[in-house]
C-alpha cells in the first residue's frame, strides 16, 4: 500500500467515524463538519488537486436538491401542508380509519415533496387531532415516521438518497415510481398491520374523531401560484427523458417561478434553505471520490453477486439494513455510489434506493424524518422513547425488507429488470 493510499484511508476512516458518533472528546464535531474535515484533508494531502475535487462534486444532485427545498419551503410557508393534513384527518370518523388516512397520506406526500419536510409539518396536526379526541398519539406518530420513510423510497424526489441514486443511475423518474410503487404500497399497508398488532387495546373501542377550530394560518393567496408551479413540476419530472430536460433543471425552472411568482419575500425562503445539507452532500463526495481514486475501492466482492439477482439484492439488503444504523443511509449511499455505477444495474440501483430507505425504520436514529418528528413532538409535550419505537420499528423493517426482496426479484424475473 502506497503511502497516498494510507493517507486517503485514515482521511476517509477519520470522516466516517466522525459521522457515525458525531461527538468526539474534545473535538467540535458533528456530520457535516466531519464531511468538510475530509473533504479539505483530501486537497491538502494531495490525494485530489483542488480542480479534481470540483468536478467530484455531482451538481446534478446539489441542484436538484436546492431546487427542491426552495419549492418545498415555500409551500412550507403558505401553510400548504397543514391544509393537506388537516383536509385528510377531516375524513376520518374514528381511529382506526384515522391510522390509515396518516399512513396514506403521509407516504404518498413524502414521495413527492421530500419526507423530511412533510414530517415537520404534520407532526403537530396529528397531535391536535389526537388531543381534541382524547386519543394517545404514540400509535400514529409512529405510523407517520414509518409512512414517511416508506412512502418516500417510491420516487427520486422522496428522499435525499434517492436523488443520489435517481440522478446517478439516469433510471427515469416514471421508471422509478412504477417499480418501486408496489413495495411502498405494500409497505404501508404492512405498517397499519403492525401498528394495529402493537396497540390492540388503542384500536379495540372505536370513538369518534373531533376536529377543532383550525389554528394554523394559510396563504392561499401564494398558493395560488405555488401550488400549481409544484404540480407542473412533478407533471415535467414524468416526461424529463422525452423533453429532454433533466429533472435538475425542471427542479431549478420551478423554484425560480416560484419565487417570482409566489407571494413570500425571495429572501426569507432562500435563507431557510438548508446550506448546511447541501455542504454536507457535496463534501461526501470529495471525500469518496478521492478515496476511490486512492484505488482502495475493490469492486471484486460485488462482482460475484452480479450473475445472480437474488446475490445482489440480498447483499443490498442486507448491508442498507446494518450500515444505515450506523452511518445513516445518506452517507452509505454516496460511499456506495461508485461501486453501484460499475455495475451498472438497474435491479440494485432500486435495491439500494428501497433498502436504504426502508432500513432507517429500524430505529430512531436511521433517519433523519424520524429524528424530526420526535423532536417535534417533544415541543408539543409527546415523548416517544427508543424502546417504544422499536416495538413497532423492528417489526416493521424485516417484513418491508422482504416485501421489497420479494417484488424486485419478481419484477427481475418478469419484467426483466436486471
Amino acid at each position: 500500500m502506497s503511502q497516498l493510499q494510507i493517507i486517503s484511508l485514515v482521511i476517509f476512516v477519520i470522516t466516517y467515524t466522525g459521522i457515525i458518533f458525531t461527538r468526539l472528546p474534545w473535538i467540535n464535531i458533528d456530520r457535516p463538519s466531519a464531511a468538510f474535515f475530509g473533504a479539505v484533508a483530501m486537497i491538502i494531502f494531495g490525494i485530489m488537486t483542488f480542480d479534481e475535487a470540483v468536478l467530484a462534486v455531482d451538481f446534478n444532485t446539489i441542484t436538484l436538491l436546492l431546487g427542491m427545498m426552495i419549492i418545498i419551503i415555500t409551500l412550507e410557508l403558505d401553510g400548504f401542508f397543514s391544509l393537506i393534513a388537516r383536509k385528510a384527518v377531516s375524513a376520518a370518523r374514528n381511529q382506526r380509519r384515522l391510522l390509515w388516512i396518516i399512513v396514506l397520506v403521509t407516504g404518498i406526500s413524502s414521495a413527492f415533496l421530500v419526507n423530511d419536510a412533510v414530517v415537520l409539518l404534520f407532526t403537530p396536526v396529528v397531535i391536535a387531532i389526537c388531543r381534541a379526541s382524547k386519543l394517545n398519539p404514540m400509535p400514529y406518530l409512529i405510523a407517520e415516521m414509518l409512512s414517511a420513510n416508506a412512502g418516500s423510497a417510491m420516487t427520486i424526489t422522496g428522499n435525499p438518497q434517492n436523488m443520489l441514486i435517481g440522478i446517478q443511475s439516469g433510471i427515469p423518474y416514471g421508471t422509478f415510481l412504477l417499480y418501486l410503487f408496489p413495495v411502498s404500497g405494500l409497505s404501508m399497508a404492512a405498517i397499519v398491520a403492525v401498528v394495529r398488532a402493537v396497540y390492540p387495546a388503542h384500536f379495540k373501542k372505536k370513538r369518534a374523531i373531533r376536529i377543532e377550530a383550525d389554528d394554523f394560518q394559510y396563504n392561499y393567496s401564494s398558493m395560488k401560484a405555488s401550488v400549481p408551479i409544484f404540480i407542473g413540476v412533478v407533471v415535467l419530472f414524468f416526461f424529463s427523458h422525452r423533453l429532454g430536460l433533466p429533472i435538475p433543471v425542471i427542479a431549478l425552472a420551478g423554484s425560480a417561478l416560484i419565487l417570482i411568482f409566489g407571494k413570500i419575500k425571495p429572501s426569507q425562503i432562500i435563507k431557510d434553505v438548508d446550506w448546511v445539507l447541501l455542504i454536507f452532500f457535496s463534501s461526501l463526495f470529495i471525500v469518496v471520490k478521492g478515496f476511490e481514486k486512492s484505488g482502495l475501492m475493490d469492486f471484486s466482492l460485488l462482482a460475484s453477486y452480479l450473475d445472480s439477482p437474488e446475490k445482489g439484492i440480498a447483499a443490498v439488503h442486507g448491508v442498507s439494513l446494518v450500515l444505515s444504523q450506523i452511518v445513516s443511509n445518506v452517507p452509505l449511499v454516496v460511499a456506495l455510489l461508485p461501486i453501484l455505477t460499475k455495475a451498472d444495474s438497474p435491479l440494485l440501483w432500486l435495491g439500494l434506493a428501497s433498502a436504504s430507505t426502508l432500513a432507517g425504520n429500524a430505529t430512531i436514529i436511521g433517519a433523519m424524518a424520524n429524528l424530526i418528528v420526535i423532536e417535534s413532538a417533544r415541543k408539543e409535550g409527546v415523548s416517544i422513547s427508543f424502546g417504544e419505537f422499536l416495538k413497532a420499528g423492528i417489526p416493521v423493517t424485516i417484513i418491508t425488507l422482504i416485501i421489497s426482496m420479494t417484488v424486485l426479484l419478481a419484477e427481475s424475473f418478469f419484467l426483466h429488470l436486471k
